[in-house]
């Protein structure tokens, strides 16, 4: 344990204590969990940081709108923002990278509910003819009924140390997974000593997922242009500005990309032009051929990247192993919850 642990501890015992009992308050019923008019798949995770949570969401949405569905996500968006609209309208007006990501993908074909009311927001979708809902980054927001409950673990760091916030990453301790309907373990296809931890605590099904590398595209003018072979980047410099940087890192080299090096900035980074001068002084210190991104990081960027070297993004998409079962069993737990709602 650090020093800056050991200092901390005491206030992750008492962070630990009050989730337990906020957790323990709902579950009894001395708090009631708000429901919507539909049904609300949620996925969460126990830990701050990336686990792949966006691409789920991403992946739920898309096999929702292939059987037909009419879809809404609910998510938190950024600095307190609240937008109720299809995708077209509010892309523009979202601060949140994650929001333009998922609403670059859907278009026009899911309503998002974006604010920390996600009931208020789902109502409103709901209103709007919506009537099955994703809750993004949704397993501690207890506020919100929810039909099913999926739980990402990642292998890399599955409990972040052990430790509660703030001396660790955990925002719950790993009892909480007695909640989780399905338990996704990502950044890996087999970790059967994972798998016997996560058993400790529920015996929900397990499921695998990687999170992979779709496509490297040139970016002109903020946006993504002509795509690239991953044979052909040359030496690349990443930067990044996400939950689990090393994740970005492990993907670009797994695809065989060599890289120049890397810089890493805090989650949903905003970048002025003072970090990218410094990022390109970096990158040609290294010998880099050009810069290398995320999708998430492109909004952020802003107008702050003068060109002077070549952007490049890397676009992700997450491959579940066992797909059609996954999907069988997520339609499965919400039809044992409401199957009224299912059959109409």
């Amino acid at each position: 344990m650090t020093v800056a642990e050991l200092i901390l501890s005491p206030f992750s015992w008492l962070y630990g204590a009050i989730a337990h009992l906020r957790a323990r308050a709902y579950r009894t019923g001395m708090l009631k969990s708000q429901r919507l008019p539909g049904i609300v798949i949620s996925v969460g995770n126990l830990t701050v940081g990336g686990t792949g949570k966006t691409p789920m969401v991403l992946w739920i949405a898309e096999r929702l709108l292939a059987e037909g569905k009419t879809v809404g996500i609910l998510t938190r968006g950024y600095r307190g923002e609240t937008l109720i609209s299809p995708a077209s309208d509010s892309v523009a007006a979202s601060t949140s990278d994650e929001v333009r990501l998922l609403q670059s993908h859907l278009g026009q074909r899911v309503l998002f509910g974006i604010g920390s009311d996600r009931h208020r927001t789902g109502s409103l979708l709901a209103e709007r003819g919506v009537e099955w809902f994703v809750l993004d980054d949704g397993f501690q927001h207890l506020q919100l009924d929810r039909d099913v409950n999926i739980v990402l673990v990642d292998a890399s760091n599955p409990f972040g140390g052990g430790r509660l916030l703030p001396a660790g990453r955990l925002r719950e301790s790993q009892g909480a997974l007695a909640r989780a309907n399905l338990v996704v373990i990502t950044r890996t296809s087999n970790a059967p000593g994972l798998e016997r931890a996560i058993q400790r605590y529920t015996d929900s099904p397990i499921f695998y997922a990687q999170v992979s590398l779709n496509a490297i595209h040139y970016v002109e003018a903020g946006r993504l242009a002509g795509s690239i072979t991953a044979d052909l980047v040359g030496k690349p410099y990443a930067f990044c500005g996400i939950g689990n940087p090393h994740s970005f890192l492990f993907t670009l080299r797994d695809s065989g990309i060599e890289l120049a090096g890397h810089e890493f900035f805090p989650d949903h980074h905003h970048y002025t032009s003072t970090d990218l001068a410094q990022v390109v002084f970096a990158a040609r210190a290294a010998g880099a051929t050009a810069l290398i991104c995320t999708e998430k990081d492109l909004y952020n960027l802003g107008d702050a990247f003068d060109g002077s070297l070549d952007l490049l993004c890397a676009t992700i998409s997450m491959n579940v192993e066992r797909a059609d079962d996954f999907w069988h069993q997520i339609i499965s737990v919400a039809n044992d919850k409401m199957p009224k709602k299912l059959e109409d």
